[in-house]
């Protein structure tokens, strides 16, 4: 049977198994194999897939194994708190998570796992359309509980493409069929900036009903905000490099396959410590008082209710004061926070990361891009 959305929507139980079937027969099988399954024959992986039946039994299978072994091999530590709140009655049921967005899979994937090991349901998860021009990730990803964001339209097109989602997100939670994940903006913060912005906060405002209030519309959505810190940005220099050359005044174009290396940077890349929290889900009251606000100022005060909670949220790192007191010389504001030794081993971190780009960008520059990534969180203790 057709939807409204199916073009948007994850694969079902038979679409995924027949994606799934694909995925098992592409060459770079063997490869994801060896990684994910270093103790078993490069084929495993595929004789894996070859049998799955449904969305249910990849994650299962696969997708828990899979993240568990990210987490394991390219963290020293990996921590969460929060989850007790999802576990009282009154939080039963689907919520809309709204995250700070550090890595493009593993922000929304290792939040499932730490819904799976508190035995709380998983999400669907809002991806944008951007990373489907590849059709091994489309089919692995939409496998996964994918719901398509489409980007690089506009006018009547976009606005037609928004209230789609808009109604499909509130759809999922009202109707308990699936809690979404979903980021505070649109991209990863590139720049270690966390602010939310306002017109995803205003796309999901478009589902509202005819004659239905600012406050019913946010308050269905049953809002959790979610705050991920990591110690290393695995793409911290590909993102100081494209906010760099940005800057120039040179439009950046992406170069075929960038985003699938962004993606397997972000994988195998070394995080260091990473905690994930799980906010305190907003209020009525909360929601009742930006919707009493003039209109003009009830959604810059929705976000900023957000922007306290994610920003609340996010643990500090040894990098994150190492690196504000290189951009303040001489000022060590934050000297008794991290040791010689941690700061001898992240300058040496900067300047082999630095190394691995072309020569030809202001190194000046780039390094004032690449530590201010961990130390603009600073700026919001």
């Amino acid at each position: 049977m057709t939807t409204e959305y199916d073009d948007i929507r994850p694969y079902n139980d038979e679409e995924a198994a027949a994606a799934l079937r694909r995925v098992a027969q592409h060459p770079v099988c063997a490869q994801i194999s060896r990684y994910l399954f270093p103790e078993l024959p490069e084929s495993a992986l595929g004789s894996i897939l070859s049998g799955v039946t449904g969305v249910d039994d990849f994650q299962h299978k696969v997708m828990d194994q899979a993240v568990h072994r990210i987490v394991d091999t390219t963290t020293t530590a990996f921590t969460y708190a929060g989850t007790e709140t999802l576990k009282n009655p009154e939080h039963a049921g689907c919520h809309l998570f709204l995250s700070d967005h550090r890595d493009i899979v593993l922000d929304p994937a290792i939040t499932q796992i730490v819904l799976v090991e508190c035995g709380l349901p998983t999400t669907e998860i809002c991806v944008g359309d951007n990373l489907l021009s590849d059709p091994l990730v489309e089919d692995l990803i939409r496998s996964n509980r994918m719901v398509k964001v489409r980007r690089g339209i506009s006018g009547r097109e976009l606005y037609d493409a928004l209230q789609k989602l808009s109604r499909y997100i509130r759809e999922s939670v009202t109707t308990g069929r699936s809690s979404v994940w979903l980021a505070q903006r649109q991209g990863r913060t590139k720049d270690g900036r966390d602010f939310t912005e306002e017109a995803l906060i205003k796309m999901l405002g478009m589902s509202a009903a005819e004659g239905e209030d600012f406050a019913a519309t946010y308050k269905a959505l049953r809002i959790v905000p979610l705050s991920i810190s990591y110690e290393l940005d695995s793409c911290d220099i590909l993102k100081a490099r494209e906010v760099l050359i940005k800057e120039t005044g040179v439009p950046y174009v992406k170069k075929p396959g960038e985003d699938l290396h962004s993606i397997i940077t972000g994988i195998r890349q070394p995080k260091g410590r990473v905690h994930l929290q799980f906010c305190e889900p907003l209020t009525d009251a909360e929601i009742d008082a930006c919707a009493a606000a003039p209109r003009p100022q009830r959604h810059k005060m929705l976000c900023q209710l957000l922007d306290e909670r994610i920003l609340g949220g996010y643990r500090l790192w040894d990098t994150n004061y190492i690196a504000w007191d290189l951009l303040h010389p001489g000022a060590e504001r934050f000297a008794d926070r991290y040791s010689p030794e941690s700061k001898a081993k992240f300058l040496a971190y900067t300047e082999h990361q630095l190394a691995t780009v072309e020569p030809e960008l202001d190194r000046t520059a780039l390094r004032e891009r690449f530590l201010g990534i961990y130390a603009n969180p600073v700026r919001h203790d």
